[in-house]
């Protein structure tokens, strides 16, 4: 193992992965020397972490427990889901979207986008390999990212799973018996098979409001629960997306200004959502994005049905029995299926062990995109795709600065100054 080490800080060793078999561990099959990082997880950050180190001359690995690229996108996505922000806020670096493309991409459109990136930058994913535990070896200065047969060693490790790994279910009194289905927005595909059919939506996200338009556009009778306040905005104001008006105003203006501003415009397009049962935060919606991370929702004709009747509002659940539901303000109403639109969260700390780049809380990376030892996180800022790009951008970076330190010091081994 000590040529092994050796070769371990030699970037010139070899531009293919390496494969020993190991005979010690039965646990492990082989053993792989990866010359530069190895990312997690194949979706849209793993993508634009990989191509923007290609970009730099480094080849990285990218490691997939599901058997496609953006498994999430592709499996546990509705079928009329849109891209909230328009096309030029959402791109990978290095390839815009294709002009022909609409403003607002549809999960269709944005799934043939990320298949050709990937084609573009002769992206080559290791399907059907889950990551089981990823530890850093103080000793070598090396990480070991394990898979049930493989443990890859590296100098850098790029967490690419996202904030959406695993579906949040809540704990609802009565739900296990609760009469009609009770599904989470992953196995959500369309409001087709509800027809006619009394459907609570429990969530008020853009999810959550997205699925319900979709249930009215479908001959169902969907209600939402809207257990906390939130800030609900137009998609667009005067013909610009408002997300980037709020981007341009903030160059010049504090957030809170831009916050007020927001909200004055908000009021007069859509009028007072409190009167429809939808409370805002007393934080602004920006700030409140900066400080707790909760998205405002983009209203894509949801208001229009809830004004209209045809989305009732609700507050929080109490308790289910058989097939009605109890809310907090006493109300009982019988209702034919339940969709859970609660969100997702992080399983990173499932499987990255002895580090401190994650909160025991939450399990998102406390630095941002930058931990400890070599371990890198992409996708966990809380803000969306463009986020993403920035990341990865920031990621590659600082590898190749090292890496170019590296290269010139073992050039400065092999030839020594006379």
């Amino acid at each position: 193992m000590e040529e092994y080490a050796k070769r371990v800080h030699d970037p010139y060793f070899q531009t293919e992965l390496a494969t020993t078999t190991v005979l010690g561990d039965e646990s492990i099959v082989n053993r792989v020397w990866v010359p530069g990082p190895v990312i997690v997880g194949a979706g849209p950050s793993g993508l634009a972490a990989a191509a923007c180190l290609k970009n730099r001359g480094i080849r990285a690995p990218i490691l997939e427990k599901s058997d496609c690229i953006a498994s999430l996108w592709q499996v546990k996505t509705y079928d009329r889901l849109r891209l909230h922000l328009p096309k030029q806020f959402c791109q990978l670096p290095f390839m815009p979207f294709p002009k022909e493309f609409p403003t607002y991409p549809t999960k269709q459109h944005f799934l043939a986008y990320l298949e050709a990136y990937a084609n573009n930058f002769d992206l080559k994913p290791i399907f059907n390999t889950m990551v089981v535990k990823a530890e850093y070896d103080g000793g070598s200065g090396l990480w070991r990212v394990k898979t049930k047969v493989t443990e890859y060693v590296c100098r850098w490790v790029i967490v690419a799973t996202g904030e959406n790994a695993e579906e949040v279910v809540p704990n609802i009194e009565g739900m296990n018996e609760f009469i009609g289905p009770v599904l989470h927005t992953s196995c959500y595909k369309s409001g087709d098979c509800f027809k006619n059919k009394k459907v609570l939506v429990v969530g008020c996200g853009n999810s959550g409001m997205e699925v319900c338009l979709d249930l009215c556009n479908h001959n169902a009778c969907p209600s939402i629960v809207v257990r906390d306040s939130l800030h609900v905005l137009p998609q667009e104001m005067l013909g610009r997306s408002t997300f980037g008006i709020s981007m341009c105003l903030l160059k010049w203006f504090p957030i809170k200004v831009v916050d007020q501003l927001l909200l004055m415009a908000s009021h007069f397009m859509i009028g007072d959502t409190e009167r429809l049962g939808l409370s805002r935060p007393k934080l602004g919606p920006l700030e409140l994005k900066n400080i707790s991370g909760k998205t405002p929702v983009l209203d894509v004709g949801t208001l229009a049905k809830i004004r209209s009747g045809d989305i009732k509002v609700y507050p929080g659940i109490k308790r289910l029995v058989c097939n009605n539901v109890e809310f907090l303000d006493g109300r009982m109403e019988k209702f034919d299926a339940i969709i859970l639109a609660t969100g997702y969260k992080s399983n990173v700390t499932t499987w990255l062990k002895d580090t401190n780049i994650c909160s025991k809380k939450d399990s998102f990376p406390i630095e941002g995109w930058k931990g400890e030892c070599g371990l890198y996180a992409v996708g966990f800022t809380k803000r969306g795709l463009l986020g993403t790009s920035m990341d990865a951008v920031r990621i590659a970076e600082d590898i190749a600065r090292q890496w170019d330190i590296d290269t010139k010091q073992f050039n400065l081994l092999r030839h020594p100054p006379p």
